[in-house]
């Protein structure tokens, strides 16, 4: 089975080698230098890891792994238009670097190209690769959508946020896993298994995410507690607080998040920690981990090597310690 270093390596040589066309300049140059800032490249190296359960031979895995992150790349360029985000990966955002009409028409050729990359997928395999794709794309700009409508919303049920960050972040990892899978020969059934691991832990992730922004410790890597809380970010952690307060709980706390005072991070912190906050996080995104792993080891029932799979995610999921 292919290591998580190999793959990554394989993936790496890919985008290195990829070749845009040269002309026009002003379309391909930004969607070239976007992919050129790097990345942790989870998605492809799942993919490919996914692959592996199913053969040695990587090739026909390797374009449509590329597919998956020259898409993420598509929406992290659209993302950043609408964020109006100055900085992606340490460097200038497209639209910051050239204007935001060169960054709509560079994501949306590398959307072209995520799809070019994937007809390239096995024969056989295409149409449900394909489909999957699809999908996957329309749902995470559903999820995107979402994400942006919970900005005007007083009021986010703990259901609503879930299927958000599932469709804006986790739907996407799924997908990775089951292409790779189904590239590297798996049934529809097996590949649905490796889709539900990556999908399930997309969200724990998520919540893990949100945990790690109001209460760092080891895993946040020094950052400052509350970036969420000052942004007045809808986490995971607000949301149950709010349904675990009674009425005038809620309406304080809720009009205390939407304020800007100087405390309160510190206010929203300590009414975390009174409503225990952190152990319903740490509850959720364990549920959720352990549905991944479920789908994992029925896999590894019918014979399969699933270690280093297994031990990426459990790596993933160590990151909050």
């Amino acid at each position: 089975m292919v290591t998580v270093e190999e793959a990554h390596q394989v993936i790496e040589q890919a985008i290195g080698t990829y070749a845009f066309p040269d002309q026009p300049a002003g379309l391909y140059d930004p969607a070239r230098y976007f992919m050129g800032l790097g990345g942790k490249r989870i998605r492809p190296v799942m993919s490919l890891l996914s692959a592996g359960v199913f053969t040695s031979d990587l090739q026909p895995c390797i374009e449509p792994a590329l597919a998956i992150e020259v898409f993420h790349n598509f929406t992290l360029v659209h993302d950043d238009i609408m964020d109006d985000a100055p900085l992606r990966r340490g460097a200038a955002t497209v639209h910051t670097r050239w204007d935001i009409n060169t960054a709509i028409l560079s994501g949306d050729v590398l959307l072209i190209e995520a799809y070019q990359l994937l007809l390239k997928a096995p024969p056989e395999k295409l149409p449900a690769v394909l489909a999957l794709f699809t999908q996957t794309a329309k749902e995470v700009c559903e999820g995107q959508q979402m994400d942006m409508d919970f900005e005007q919303m007083d009021v986010v049920d703990l259901d609503t946020y879930l299927t958000m960050i599932r469709l804006k972040t986790s739907v996407l990892l799924g997908c990775s896993m089951a292409t790779g899978a189904l590239c590297g020969g798996a049934t529809e059934e097996e590949a649905q298994l490796l889709y539900t691991f990556g999908e399930q832990l997309g969200i724990a992730f998520q919540i893990m995410d949100d945990y790690l922004d109001a209460y760092p410790g080891e895993g946040g890597f020094g950052k400052k507690p509350g970036g969420d809380i000052e942004r007045k970010k809808k986490t995971f952690l607000y949301i149950r607080a709010l349904e675990l307060s009674d009425e005038e709980a809620a309406k304080k706390l809720t009009e205390l998040y939407a304020s800007s005072q100087a405390d309160k991070v510190e206010r929203v912190l300590y009414i975390f920690n009174s409503l225990n906050i952190q152990q319903a996080a740490t509850q959720k995104m364990e549920e959720h981990y352990k549905k991944a792993v479920n789908a994992l080891n029925t896999l590894s029932e019918k014979g399969y090597d699933i270690s280093v799979i297994s031990e990426m995610g459990a790596a993933i999921m160590q990151r909050r310690h």
